[in-house]
């Protein structure tokens, strides 16, 4: 069961920053209404139900857009439940993503795929889903990200994509400098900059970060897996108490640790789990701070 508030549906980013508010959860929203989780020992005004479990292949929502993720393609009956249920405007099935730029390796298996509208915090993203990978799975990380972050920090984006990272913390207040290489990617993220309202505080800019990056900044935020390939750049734009977000498929404490000492840099490595990637795997964030 789940214990809820009532808010207008507009309302959502308003309330972004409530300490009732259970953002582990996601909203449910009908219509212009969304019954918001509430955190423990704070007061709700009703109780929904838990789902319930999905009885066939788990799927995520992107907009309008039904996505089916991992190595084994969907079969057509889980695709037919979801045309039933959902009623999406395409259904992709997307077993990876692909290079530097994180091109998804996307297959139609119903509808025709373009153009979404994608809510999620309070945040709206631009984007086609067939084009621009996207991880509802991040979310949990986003709003941890958002949480730490101070208003008027100077915030480095180094793989900014569609502002996954760069708009919750510009939101928050952060000055953000985000940085994208690929030109489909950028062109949503000028746009979702302009959505959300945050143009005096993001500054986007296309190219490889490892030429973008210019003065020092607060925090870093280092959201690829191969982020420890870019450490020696990242590491020349920081000063003591910089903090740096470093993804990774795996913990890669160790060698971040291990890659710092052997540099003479002292720091504190923290490591987070954000979502299970495979057996034995998974997507971790380690927070390195400096000095």
């Amino acid at each position: 069961m789940m214990r809820v508030r009532e808010v207008a549906r507009g309302d959502l980013s308003r309330i972004r920053d409530e300490d009732w508010v259970d953002w582990s959860r996601r909203p449910f929203v009908r219509g212009d209404v969304a019954y918001v989780p509430v955190r423990d020992g704070f007061s709700f005004s009703s109780i929904l139900p838990d789902p319930q479990p999905c009885r066939g292949r788990g799927y995520t929502m992107i907009g309008t857009v039904a996505v089916f993720h991992g190595k084994e393609k969907p079969r057509d009956a889980d695709v037919r439940a979801v045309e039933v249920s959902r009623k999406p405007t395409a259904v992709l099935w997307i077993p990876s993503s692909a290079g530097q730029r994180r091109k998804p390796r996307a297959h139609v298996l119903a509808g025709t795929p373009g153009e979404v509208v994608h809510r999620e915090c309070g945040i709206t993203y631009f984007l086609d889903p067939s084009r621009i990978m996207f991880s509802a799975g991040n979310r949990g990380e986003k709003e941890r990200l958002r949480k730490m972050v101070r208003p008027g920090e100077k915030v480095a984006d180094m793989f900014a994509g569609i502002g996954y990272f760069s708009l919750p913390v510009a939101v928050q207040g952060a000055k953000v400098h985000a940085m994208e290489i690929d030109p489909d990617a950028f062109s949503f993220l000028v746009r979702n900059i302009r959505a959300n309202g945050v143009a005096d505080l993001v500054v986007p800019q296309l190219g490889d970060c490892r030429s973008c990056l210019s003065g020092t900044y607060d925090r870093i935020i280092m959201g690829h897996f191969d982020s420890c390939l870019y450490l020696d750049c990242a590491l020349s734009h920081v000063r003591e108490g910089s903090v740096l977000h470093v993804h990774t498929a795996g913990d890669a404490s160790g060698p971040i640790g291990d890659f710092l000492a052997g540099r003479g840099i002292r720091a504190t490595v923290e490591t987070r789990r954000v979502k299970k990637l495979g057996p034995r795997i998974w997507h971790c964030v380690q927070d390195v701070t400096i000095g």
